[in-house]
């Protein structure tokens, strides 16, 4: 069910939704957090999708805020509330605000927040360079960008480690996740060599890259290199330099890792690209700071950086 709520006030959206839950069409009780979602007009519907998809496993309110289409300069608020089937496991109040309002975002959102609940802000479209110094960051337990959507996410990664405070995150490091998992398992079996060296290769400006390369070289102590492609997809390649020869994890499209190391089988496992709202999920299931994150933005100054044609 989909209600609109044109020209209206954050208060009266709060009112409404106490009345839907009143009225059994909507419950509360059971939300877990909620999920601010700074968004521009063309990726309401793909957050809003991917917020749904992780309520199932995380319920929560979700408060998605963007600009009005017609660029009003006065105090309006066209509000759309979304609950059943359109909101997945949970209520999604969609605000459409003008630039006036704009400007002081959390006393927007104050009236729609949970009470006694976290509070993460997501911005799926890159984010500020300084989350927590955004007013919608600062109230927020946890802060969730998307570098890989920035204009220049390469060169927003490297601000957001100057600027890391606890309860930052970066959708670019969760989906790095199963890489993390699957390169702990090849170097943990014999001969038990060390790693001299890191190499990941894949997409041009793709920030996972520059993430897993310091989360490695960090790790195993060793120098590590993003080798970047104009024509990759995601990450593609990833080697681990040893003396008897190179693990070697390859994934040219996107879907199935090759893993080649000396004197093993070859072994092929399934890694498709992470979708957005499995991204989302994986930074929701822990609220508490994630200090390997902030470990690995520091190390980031020591990664070298090729760009390679092909």
């Amino acid at each position: 069910m989909i209600i609109d709520m044109p020209d209206t006030s954050t208060n009266a959206v709060g009112k409404r939704l106490d009345s839907l839950r009143d009225e059994g069409g909507a419950v509360a009780l059971g939300r877990v957090l909620t999920l601010v979602v700074v968004a521009g007009e063309d990726d309401i519907e793909a957050a809003v999708d991917a917020a749904n998809e992780a309520s199932h496993e995380h319920p929560c309110r979700v408060v998605v805020m963007a600009p009005l289409a017609d660029g009003a300069t006065d105090g309006r608020v066209d509000a759309e509330i979304r609950v059943g089937g359109d909101a997945g496991a949970s209520e999604v109040i969609v605000l459409r605000c003008s630039d006036p309002l704009r400007e002081h975002p959390d006393t927007l959102v104050m009236p729609l927040l949970l009470p006694d609940a976290p509070i993460v802000v997501w911005w799926p479209a890159g984010g500020p360079s300084d989350p927590t110094a955004n007013p919608l960051g600062a109230m927020a337990q946890r802060r969730i960008t998307d570098t890989t959507r920035a204009d220049d996410p390469v060169d927003m990664l490297g601000r957001l480690a100057e600027a890391f405070t606890e309860g930052d995150t970066d959708l670019a490091w969760a989906r790095v996740t199963l890489w993390r998992g699957l390169i702990a398992a090849a170097v943990d079996q014999p001969p038990y060599e060390p790693v001299t060296a890191v190499r990941v290769e894949g997409e041009h400006q793709h920030t996972s890259l520059d993430l897993l390369a310091s989360w490695l070289g960090a790790k195993l102590r060793c120098p590590a290199r993003v080798v970047r492609t104009e024509d990759a997809d995601a990450i593609t390649r990833v080697v681990l330099e040893r003396r008897s020869g190179p693990i070697v994890l390859d994934r040219p499209d996107g879907r199935v890792v090759t893993i080649t190391q000396p004197g093993k089988p070859e072994r092929r496992v399934s890694l498709p690209i992470r979708a957005l709202s499995e991204a989302l999920i994986e930074e929701l299931r822990r609220l508490d700071p994630d200090e390997v994150y902030g470990q690995v933005l520091r190390a980031l100054e020591r990664v070298e950086t090729v760009e390679s044609a092909s």
